[in-house]
């Protein structure tokens, strides 16, 4: 782990600490979210809910979400230079969220002065509602949000490559790394192993 490049994506800093929230913590940021003011709540469940990078959910705009489909299309940014739209599922209490949001078709979902929301002002809200839920520590930001899309996906048997559809990695080298958490499929195996102890 030493030698592992600084921009190679993991899922434990150099200290061993966890990057993604587990499955109780997620469901107690969802929780947190659903308490907070309109705005930063919208923002954290989408973050929650499709994995989507900080910097991709600050210029999303109102015809980007197409309700009855409940998909979401979001413009990837990490490939520079190219135009890509991937089309994300939306669960239902995603959808449900946007219903209650009334915003024109061409309007910035979250802005301030039609410009898009500041990223600072985006990271504080991920954080608030972090804090607000009782989750610390370098999990606790947008990337943790991601990440813990990531290994939920993973846990819950959605294909490598159907993930890295959805979170717009172009590698599936990148996508491979969720497939390391362990999950309750892998618990109930082991469990069986010991089972005459």
């Amino acid at each position: 782990m030493a030698n592992q490049p600084i921009n190679e994506m993991r899922l434990y800093n150099q200290r061993n600490e966890r990057l993604y929230l587990n499955a109780s913590e997620l469901a107690r940021f969802i929780d947190a979210a659903l308490r907070a003011p309109i705005r930063q709540r919208s923002f954290a469940l989408t973050l929650a809910y499709t994995g989507v990078r900080l910097s991709e959910a600050r210029i999303l705009r109102g015809d980007a979400i197409q309700l009855e489909e409940r998909i979401l299309s979001v413009q990837t940014l990490k490939q520079r230079g190219k135009h890509v739209i991937r089309e994300l599922p939306m669960p239902a209490k995603l959808a449900a969220e946007f219903s209650l949001a009334a915003t024109a078709s061409d309007a910035l979902l979250w802005h301030e002065g039609g410009n898009p929301v500041p990223r600072i002002t985006a990271y504080r809200w991920i954080k608030a509602v972090m804090r607000e839920a009782g989750i610390t520590g370098p999990k606790a930001c947008p990337k943790g949000l991601r990440h813990a899309y990531g290994t939920r996906a993973i846990l819950s048997g959605v294909p490598l490559h159907m993930l890295q559809l959805w979170m717009g990695h172009t590698s599936m080298q990148t996508t491979a790394i969720y497939a390391t958490v362990v999950g309750r499929d892998q618990l109930v195996l082991s469990d069986r192993m010991w089972l005459s102890d």
